[in-house]
């Protein structure tokens, strides 16, 4: 089991440590409900040093990122990053990533921390073009700070205007008295805030900062738990649930990010797909009756037909009511639809919904 550099402060807080993705993280610290409600209405920090750090540079970095990846990075300024996934061979997905261009030859690719092996050897299995690759991730961390005071809370730790940071851009600079950190407007919350990047012997001083800063604002720690609760209420995939190695991105909803104006791993056969269109899609989901729809439960029609599955599921705290991801047929996939959940042998009336559920 792999610590953090902020494994040991977890522990003196009391935080519920459970494995994850290989590493001993923090899932609660209060409770799911008081920890989530924080980042929705003030500012909190996730310690996500967890995930994996990629850095590719070269003359032809652009052009391997372009080979793996869905979305088209040609379209990046240095100073802005772009969620993506990596396509494999046969139709589904290796993971799903943020890319950053750090400098006109220089990108950086967080991964999850669940594939950090496998997309290195993926990434790697296609580099015949020279393009230098260093896996940092075990030099890095990560906290995210995120809620609607991260903005003002932080701003007292650089001279950066963090307000003028927008969604997906980042800036390197001074932050909390070290140089080259990176603070890029990305997170996995919907609720505003910032990623900081920074190498693991300057963790403990940021992190000790960051609360120093924000202790008017009521700053508190959060789980990974949190995290989770906090992504599904605005309809964020995570790896392993709702997208994986047999699902394609358009079945997913990540058409948005799937480019066909360039050629990568079997974009042809994903055209032919979106050509031809697709038999099932993954949906959010709200439960009409009381009930908390979990992963793996089965979805059925009104006749008690098999129809889907669900992929993520929840009692979303902002909205008190049963959420969840799932796919479904096609014919059962518009907004409104009438579905129902198996729960525990009874089948709980749902509503197909347009995401995200929770809305600002």
């Amino acid at each position: 089991m792999k610590n953090t550099a902020l494994t040991h402060i977890h522990e003196q807080l009391g935080a519920k440590m459970l494995p994850f993705a290989g590493y001993n993280m923090p899932i609660t610290y209060e409770g799911v409900n008081a920890e989530h409600e924080t980042v929705r209405n003030g500012v909190g920090v996730f310690d996500v040093s967890h995930m994996g750090e990629f850095f590719l540079s070269g003359p032809k970095a652009l052009d391997l990122i372009q080979k793996v990846t869905s979305n088209d990075a040609s379209t990046l300024t240095v100073g802005r990053a772009q969620y993506s996934c990596l396509p494999n061979a046969d139709g589904g997905i290796v993971d799903d990533l943020i890319v950053y261009k750090m400098a006109e030859e220089q990108y950086l690719l967080v991964v999850n921390a669940s594939n950090i092996d496998k997309d290195w050897a993926w990434i790697s299995s296609h580099n015949d073009l020279g393009v230098t690759m260093e896996n940092a991730s075990d030099d890095h961390s990560l906290l995210a700070i995120q809620g609607p005071k991260a903005v003002e809370a932080m701003q007292a730790l650089t001279d950066i205007n963090l307000a003028d940071i927008k969604y997906y851009h980042f800036e390197v600079g001074k932050f909390a008295g070290f140089d080259d950190v990176i603070i890029s407007a990305t997170g996995y919350t919907g609720s505003g805030g910032f990623e900081i990047y920074c190498k693991n012997d300057q963790a403990e001083a940021i992190w000790n900062k960051v609360f120093e800063a924000g202790a008017s604002f009521g700053i508190k720690p959060i789980g990974l738990a949190a995290r989770d609760t906090l992504r599904l209420e605005m309809g964020f995939c995570l790896y392993g649930n709702d997208i994986n190695d047999t699902t394609s991105p358009l079945e997913a909803g990540l058409g948005w990010i799937t480019k066909f104006n360039k050629d990568f791993v079997n974009s042809e056969n994903l055209k032919q797909q979106k050509e031809a269109g697709v038999s099932k899609k993954l949906v959010g989901f709200e439960l009409i009756e009381r009930g908390i729809p979990r992963h793996d439960y089965e979805i059925v029609d009104a006749s008690g037909n098999v129809i889907g599955i669900v992929t993520s599921g929840t009692m979303a705290p902002s909205l008190n009511k049963g959420i969840g991801l799932g796919y479904v047929t096609t014919e059962n996939s518009a907004v409104d639809s009438e579905i129902f959940i198996r729960i525990r042998n009874k089948d709980i009336a749902a509503k197909v919904v347009k995401l995200p559920f929770y809305k600002k």
